[in-house]
């Protein structure tokens, strides 16, 4: 019998071989790696621990001393600016005398993209005079949620808070039970109108939806996300979407009680032996008589594998995980990634890089919040896990999240539930005292929006400024603190006025907002 044998050469490419075949095996059946992605979330893209990449910087950063008068002045609230919200309790319109049928709407995305599409969606219905059911929110296929309308806002605070300017009911008429997700799944239906543009005129839906609403008594727009223009729409229209976003849209009774605990126990300072133990504030009771008045910033930190993989940037994570971003860019955008062409240098230098938890860490040190900051942090999944956030850690050692902050018995509701879960970052970020984001994105644009109508204070960073301090390998804490500081005066809550074709939601002022 002839007998095969291996060279060292052949015994090292066959492992090569394997360890490629391991980083394929969960985008050819990812079905089968769900599990196990549950209960090894780094087996395939994390590998290797990133390490901190500056850690020159991090060593200055840890041992800095902040001026008095600037940290006094990085709490100071907003000053009263020229604008304030308009008065939009009262609608100057009046509900037509006959409607002229039902809108159906089907949302995907996160919270805050069907957010500002429900928004939409009451435009829309009062463009057309036609009763809107209330929208339906897909099953978002990264977070697999699949939270209603009414898991997540208050529907009869929306349907009163409307009741002047359109009619809404709950769920579909009787006659029309046959309008489901799954009816126009299946095949090409006469009151499905899928052919809305993004930003649509209002125009275009008096032109080519009435005529479905008329033949059939209802439409079922889908897709619907940005598919209303921002610009030439009448201010009665713009109105009544400010009012939808800033006074319609509550959350759940659950979800605002939940919010009021994590607030109030942010507000609460303790004492410094306790730092180091996750459940110290599950110990205090939540009487009103214990309401702490501390300050708390709120950090977005956007930093899942979804996002890290359509940036195209370098996060430091090595070999592996540069690899199993590539695949995954791919495999879920099959080379529609515009930034895959540039370098990370130019990338950073541009501005277009996420800020990695690291990075966030020292633009917060060198604005000039202490190592006693008491910092929540927004985020649903860190990609990189533990070891992906250890320096912004010890950085801020005060820093909670969800799950250090709530009981297991609290979290329970909204466990496994992604919007939920965003609906609590959301609340929390409009309580605090600042509020600052990692990346652009749609929670980002909705909270800074919402912020500006209420006149709270928010970090914009620079994101070009900072791309570019993090490439000059040579600058120390003292130079890098200055550009910090200088190229951050302007970023933090001043009022912007919208441009032409930016979203309302981002930017409320001057459409949402009236002279004080």
């Amino acid at each position: 019998m002839r007998q095969t044998s291996f060279s060292h050469r052949d015994s090292h490419r066959g492992g090569a071989m394997v360890a490629a075949l391991v980083l394929l095996l969960p985008f050819i059946f990812p079905a089968l790696f769900t599990p196990l992605g549950r209960a090894f979330p780094s087996v395939l893209s994390e590998w290797n621990a990133p390490k901190p990449r500056h850690s020159q910087l991090l060593k200055s950063a840890l041992q800095r001393q902040i001026p008095e008068k600037q940290s006094a002045d990085l709490w100071k609230p907003l000053a009263h600016q020229q604008l304030k919200p308009c008065d939009l309790s009262h609608s100057s319109s009046s509900l037509p005398e006959k409607s002229q049928g039902y809108i159906q709407v089907f949302l995907d995305g996160g919270l805050n993209q069907q957010r500002m599409g429900i928004c939409d969606a009451v435009a829309v219905a009062k463009i057309l005079n036609a009763t809107l059911i209330i929208p339906h929110l897909e099953v978002n296929p990264v977070w697999q949620d699949s939270s209603t309308f009414m898991d997540i806002f208050d529907v009869d605070h929306f349907i009163n808070v409307l009741k002047d300017d359109i009619s809404i009911v709950k769920e579909l008429p009787e006659e029309y039970y046959w309008s489901t997700r799954e009816y126009y799944a299946t095949a090409i239906r006469a009151t499905r109108v899928k052919t809305a543009p993004v930003h649509a005129s209002a125009h275009w839906y008096l032109e080519n939806v009435i005529t479905v609403l008329q033949s059939y008594g209802i439409a079922a727009i889908a897709p619907f996300s940005h598919r209303l223009a921002f610009d030439n729409i009448p201010e009665e229209i713009q109105r009544l979407r400010c009012k939808v976003n800033f006074q319609a849209l509550a959350f759940v009774p659950h979800i605002k009680s939940l919010g009021d605990a994590l607030v109030s126990r942010l507000r609460r300072s303790p004492s410094t032996n306790e730092v180091d133990r996750p459940d110290y504030i599950r110990r205090f009771s939540d009487s009103k008589d214990e309401q702490g008045t501390g300050k708390f910033v709120v950090l977005h930190l956007r930093f899942d594998k979804d996002m890290a993989a359509h940036s195209a940037c370098d996060f430091g994570g090595g070999k592996a995980e540069k690899l199993a971003l590539a695949k995954y860019r791919q495999v879920i955008w099959q080379g529609r990634v515009l930034n895959s062409q540039f370098t990370d240098e130019e990338l950073r230098s541009r501005g277009r890089c996420p800020l990695t938890p690291e990075e966030i860490g020292f633009l917060l040190a060198g604005l000039g919040f202490d190592n006693s900051t008491r910092l929540y942090l927004a985020s649903h999944k860190v990609y990189g896990g533990e070891a992906r956030i250890s320096t912004l850690r010890s950085l801020f050692p005060f820093m909670e999240d969800k799950k250090s902050l709530a009981s297991s018995e609290e979290r329970a509701q909204i466990k496994g539930k992604a919007s939920l879960l965003a609906a609590v970052d959301y609340y929390v970020s409009m309580h605090s005292d600042i509020f600052i984001s990692a990346s652009p994105g749609n929670m980002h644009n909705a909270v800074v929006g919402h912020r500006t109508y209420e006149n709270k204070k928010t970090i914009r960073p620079n994101m070009a400024l900072l791309g570019q301090l993090f490439l000059n390998k040579t600058l120390n804490w003292s130079e890098f603190e200055n550009a910090v500081v200088e190229g951050h005066k302007n970023r933090q809550g001043q009022l912007r006025l919208r441009k032409p074709e930016q979203s309302i939601y981002t930017y409320p002022a001057p459409d949402c907002m009236c002279k004080a």
